[in-house]
């Protein structure tokens, strides 16, 4: 992928070198996805996955007397990783120095989990210096990831 001729924005994420603006109906068919999120001056990268929904709870009320779960989307359009060190440096030097790159798009949690390990595995990321991921943590069921 030739990221010299694109232009990036900070705040938007890219799939196929085009930023992605799901619409609501694709939104709704998918879970989450894997995504890269790349330096722009020294290379280093972090792979992660992000659901697009979580879990809230809505209180008891006057008309209504249980609780009630509910999906609400995820804060994945401003999101930078769950990596301290990633996160820090976002902090200290803003949003304009990566590139967020979604490499796959996912319709469950297990199919996020098993190509966010897979990417990790295959790119070697605790045993190199250019990615801040410092685990792999998985638990994958095969019934998860066939669709």
């Amino acid at each position: 992928m030739d990221h010299s001729r694109l232009i990036y924005n900070a705040m938007t994420w890219y799939y196929n070198d085009q930023p992605y603006e799901p619409d609501e109906e694709e939104l709704s068919s998918l879970v989450g996805f894997v995504y890269c999120i790349e330096e722009k001056t020294t290379g280093k990268k972090y792979i992660g996955k992000k659901f697009f929904w979580r879990s809230k709870i809505l209180p008891i009320t006057k008309t209504r007397k249980r609780r009630k779960r509910t999906l609400v989307e995820s804060d994945w359009r401003t999101y930078y990783g769950s990596s301290e060190a990633l996160k820090e440096q976002v902090a200290e030097f803003g949003g304009d120095i990566y590139t967020r790159t979604i490499l796959k798009l996912c319709r469950s949690k297990g199919e996020c989990s098993y190509y966010e390990a897979k990417e990790q595995f295959e790119r070697d990321v605790l045993l190199r210096d250019d990615y801040y991921n410092e685990f792999i943590g998985c638990k994958i069921h095969s019934k998860h990831v066939k669709i």
